[in-house]
């Protein structure tokens, strides 16, 4: 399917293409792209009509997690067209500015026959049809004509479309319980004037009443309105984190307990069968698969757990399984998916199922990245168990301490176990706490039953385990004031 096309550079060997491509970037898809480049020697649309001048494929995951990248140009065969490169840039387009407005009034009309004012102030921007169109209204100060409104923040695109010099009018009303609001005044500014506003000097602007204007010769005002301060920020996205260079470092950690049945047995969910899978195989691909994108080495340790070793056949709850404890890393997911095949013979299923020690393990690591002063390294641990969890306080301890670092948790359950504690942990219905009584900070956790997923893609399978994931790495460096 092609997308679209750039502009034609005449005559040039070294073309830089004006034309920018928009796409809509889905962190928990594979979105495969491919650039073809040809040589205009007619004035034909059909591309057959021109020369093949090279290509190159990649992901969007690729483009975005480098921000830029050159490669070489090659022929449909893989061979190198030539000398020929191209390089790729990448910039978020959203415009992610926020602006935090504190205002107040003084002096303003009094409304009500039997006692002050009870003054809110609504904010309009011009609509597309000319008409004002309402963006936010504050709350009511009850009896005051000099209320002071609680600040609020609002993204400045809502405000004024991101527009700085856009006029955008401010009203002034007194409530009223039956919703015939007493109109108090209005005036009309820019988010630009609004910045003059500081915490030193305050920005004042009159309140208008119009026909009270037309009617009194000597009428100044229905009261003024000041702006104390107005700050505009950046709300950071998942995609600015990516692009700042922060990268997501994947570990795998294997269920090899007895429930899960003899590998040799077809009904094992560790057989891998004749087409060389199984749901432990499923899961790591279709998680593994997006994640390694945003891994510039793409080593992942992978580790078992439940299962006795040789030579001493001592029970192990964090293993290598590359069965070598010093560099326990896989060379992308197909490493991952090796050292499993490769493993399976020599260990013997056991138990019981202690998932506290690999989330411990990779909890050291990255607690060790929080002394980074820059939002540069986030840890996601993927867990695929068959069962129940033998050593639930010690796994809720451990979550709960997590809860403060720089990681996620994504449990996926093969089989047709009972996961009432993978639902438990995952804190989506209410906070997880510790056996101490610790509550967690922020949910890390996300459970997801492989059997809702058996016949259907494993793209969605990756879409529902890796949906939750970008806001919980923004959700993070914002709560540890980590800027991109």
């Amino acid at each position: 399917l092609q997308l679209d096309r750039t502009e034609t550079a005449v005559n040039n060997l070294n073309p830089a293409f004006a034309k920018k491509f928009i796409i809509d970037y889905h962190f928990e898809e594979v979105q495969k792209l491919k650039f073809a480049l040809f040589d205009q020697d007619k004035s034909s649309t059909q591309l057959y009509e021109h020369d093949f001048l090279g290509e190159f494929s990649c992901t969007l995951g690729t483009i975005v997690s480098s921000k830029k990248i050159t490669r070489t140009l090659l022929l449909g065969n893989g061979k190198p067209a030539g000398k020929g490169m191209i390089t790729v840039t990448a910039q978020e387009l959203s415009d992610n500015r926020v602006i935090t407005l504190s205002m107040a009034g003084r002096k303003l009309d009094k409304k009500d026959l039997f006692g002050k004012s009870d003054p809110f102030l609504e904010f309009h921007k011009p609509g597309d049809d000319g008409k004002w169109m309402l963006v936010h209204r504050t709350e009511v100060i009850k009896y005051t004509l000099d209320p002071v409104w609680k600040p609020f923040t609002v993204p400045l695109v809502s405000l004024c479309d991101g527009d700085m010099e856009k006029l955008i009018k401010v009203v002034c009303y007194d409530y009223d319980s039956d919703g015939g609001h007493d109109f108090i005044g209005e005036f009309q500014t820019s988010v630009a004037r609004l910045c003059e506003a500081q915490d030193a000097s305050p920005l004042e602007l009159e309140c208008i009443n119009p026909k009270k204007q037309k009617k009194k010769k000597n009428y100044k005002n229905s009261g003024i309105i000041i702006v104390k301060s107005c700050k505009i920020t950046r709300d950071f996205s998942f995609l600015d984190y990516i692009l700042g260079g922060c990268q997501l470092m994947f570990t795998v950690g294997i269920d090899f307990t007895a429930s899960n049945g003899n590998p040799q047995e077809p009904s094992s969910l560790h057989y891998i069968n004749p087409l060389g899978t199984n749901e432990y195989l499923s899961a790591i691909w279709a998680v593994g698969q997006i994640i390694q994108d945003y891994d510039s080495d793409k080593m992942f340790p992978a580790l078992g757990f439940g299962a006795q070793l040789p030579p001493d056949w001592k029970v192990s709850h964090e293993f290598a399984i590359n069965f070598n404890p010093r560099n326990p890393f896989c060379s992308g997911v197909e490493g991952i998916v090796q050292a499993y095949s490769a493993c399976l013979p020599h260990i013997r299923f056991y138990g019981p199922t202690n998932f506290s020690p690999i989330i411990n393990h990779v909890a050291r690591f990255a607690a060790q990245a929080t002394q980074q002063e820059t939002a540069s390294q986030y840890f996601i641990l993927l867990i695929i168990t068959d069962g129940v969890i033998s050593d639930m306080d010690e796994t809720r301890h451990a979550v709960v301490q997590a809860s403060k670092l720089p990681m996620s948790i994504i449990i996926v359950g093969v089989g047709n176990a009972d996961f009432a504690a993978m639902e438990f942990l995952d804190g989506d219905s209410r906070v997880l706490r510790s056996y101490t009584g610790e509550e967690a900070v922020r949910d890390i956790v996300q459970f997801v039953p492989f059997r809702n997923f058996r016949n259907v893609p494993k793209e969605t399978l990756a879409k529902a385990v890796l949906a939750e994931l970008p806001q919980q790495v923004v959700q993070y460096f914002k709560h540890q004031n980590l800027p991109p």
